[in-house]
Formats: structure tokens, C-alpha cells, sequence
């Protein structure tokens, strides 16, 4: 399954998100309830002010917050472009997990990848 085909599953969604350009999405600290697909544009991910990485249409991002204890936004996430995001919130996320393995597996590997580059940009 690429990385495209989960994105498909997120665009389901009946009501995707369009942010603007500079738009907050989500700030760091902040409880997360939902993770997003991006189905059209770029968003930044910052810490402590600076970018450390910029994600482009086919990418999710927000799903550590589903995952960790405490469920916290480790970053905030800015729209770069015009966005249109699909959203998935911890009940379906769930129901992707247990139903479609290779969901897992894309989410797992976006989240290594982006900590990958994470630690080799620090």
C-alpha cells in the first residue's frame, strides 16, 4: 500500500479541512484528538519557531498525538499552501488499524521517516 492509497482512506471523509496559507492547524503542547491526510497543498511542522520539515499532498501528519499517553501535539503544524486535509479522528483511526494492516504499517512509516530526517536535520 503507498503512501497515496492511505491518504485514500482519509478522503472518505465526507468534510475535508482547508486552511490558508500562515494558518495555524494545530500548535505544539496542544491535545490532539485527530490526525490528518494531506490531500492537496504543503504543511510546515515547527519547533520552537523553526521548520523542521515541510510535508506535501499524500502525506499524514498529527498521528503521534493518537498514539502517545498523554496524546499532546509535538509540533505545530502551519499551512505552507493552500490545504485541503483530510481528518481522522482516534475511533476510525482505530477501526483502520485493527481492519487494514497496511494502514498501520504506512502510519508507522511516515512516523519513522519523519524521525529520521528530524535527527539528521538536529
Amino acid at each position: 500500500m503507498a503512501v497515496a492509497h492511505t491518504v485514500e482512506l482519509f478522503s472518505k471523509v465526507p468534510e475535508p479541512l482547508q486552511f490558508s496559507p500562515g494558518e495555524v492547524i494545530f500548535s505544539l503542547g496542544e491535545p490532539g484528538q485527530v490526525m490528518y491526510g494531506i490531500l492537496e497543498g504543503q504543511v510546515n511542522l515547527e519547533v520552537q519557531g523553526r521548520v523542521v520539515e515541510t510535508i506535501c499532498a499524500g502525506d499524514v501528519f498529527g498521528e503521534g498525538a493518537l498514539v502517545h499517553p498523554n496524546g499532546q501535539r509535538a509540533s505545530t503544524a502551519i499551512a505552507a499552501t493552500p490545504c485541503k486535509l483530510a481528518v481522522l479522528d482516534q475511533e476510525r483511526f482505530k477501526f483502520l488499524i485493527e481492519n487494514t494492516p497496511m494502514f498501520a504499517l504506512e502510519v508507522m512509516r511516515s512516523f519513522s521517516d519523519r524521525l529520521r530526517r528530524f535527527k539528521q536535520a538536529v
